[in-house]
C-alpha cells in the first residue's frame, strides 16, 4: 500500500447571497424612528415642547441628556 505525501484539499465553502436592500430598508425604517423618537425624549422633552405634563420623562432621560451634552439646567 503506498501513501500519498499530498495534503488534501479542502472543500469549496459555499459564498452567501448578500442581503437585499428590500429585506433590510423596512428594518432601517422601523429603527430609525425609534431613534428620532428616543432623541426627542431626550433632547427636547422639556418646557415649552413637553408633550407630557409634569418632570417624570425629564427625570427619566436626565443623566442621558447631559452624557449627550445636552442642556438641561
Amino acid at each position: 500500500m503506498a501513501q500519498s505525501t499530498a495534503a488534501p484539499t479542502p472543500a469549496a465553502l459555499p459564498v452567501a447571497a448578500p442581503l437585499p436592500v428590500r429585506a433590510i430598508l423596512p428594518w432601517a425604517v422601523f429603527f430609525g424612528l425609534v431613534m428620532l423618537v428616543m432623541l426627542y425624549f431626550v433632547g427636547a422633552e422639556q418646557g415649552a415642547f413637553a408633550v407630557f405634563s409634569g418632570e417624570g420623562v425629564h427625570e427619566w432621560v436626565h443623566d442621558g441628556r447631559h452624557l449627550l451634552g445636552f442642556p438641561c439646567h
